[in-house]
């Protein structure tokens, strides 16, 4: 069994899960790569672009912002999201993450169990990382 695994943000392979979304998934660890239960990834929201709303029945969900800014609604709660803050969201609870700024929103995201959130990323349609993504990636 390997110890640990190594992934370069800057290399992974990018996935927009459905054509018309705003958001897209660098996947940095998973179980079809990794053989592991969660998933990791970088998720990046254009401007004004957000997350559909979504429930997760057993998996919680971090969000740890990496660049950007924008805002957190679950239920009737919400709130603002900028550099550094973490986000932890809970399973059962309808939720959305948009960005609020002008520059892209930069998270990195890991889904605890998986639930089938990796699967649905590589099913979708492959996306370049571009020169604004590659610089926030590669620190």
């Amino acid at each position: 069994m390997i110890a640990f695994g190594k992934e370069a943000a800057a290399t992974a392979k990018a996935f927009r899960i459905a054509p018309t979304d705003s958001n897209y998934f660098a996947v940095l660890f998973d179980p079809e790569k990794d053989n592991i239960r969660n998933v990791f990834v970088v998720e990046i929201f254009t401007p004004g672009g957000a997350t559909p709303p979504n429930t997760h029945a057993q998996a919680d969900e971090f969000f740890y912002v990496l660049s950007g800014e924008g805002i957190a609604r679950c239920g009737a709660a919400e709130t603002p999201l900028r550099k550094g803050d973490a986000l932890l969201l809970h399973p059962g609870n309808e939720h959305i993450v948009q960005n609020t700024g002008t520059a892209k929103l930069y998270c990195l995201t890991v889904m605890t169990p998986n639930e089938g959130f990796a699967e649905l990323i590589r099913n979708g349609q492959p996306v370049e990382l571009d020169a604004e993504d590659l610089a926030v990636l590669g620190g």
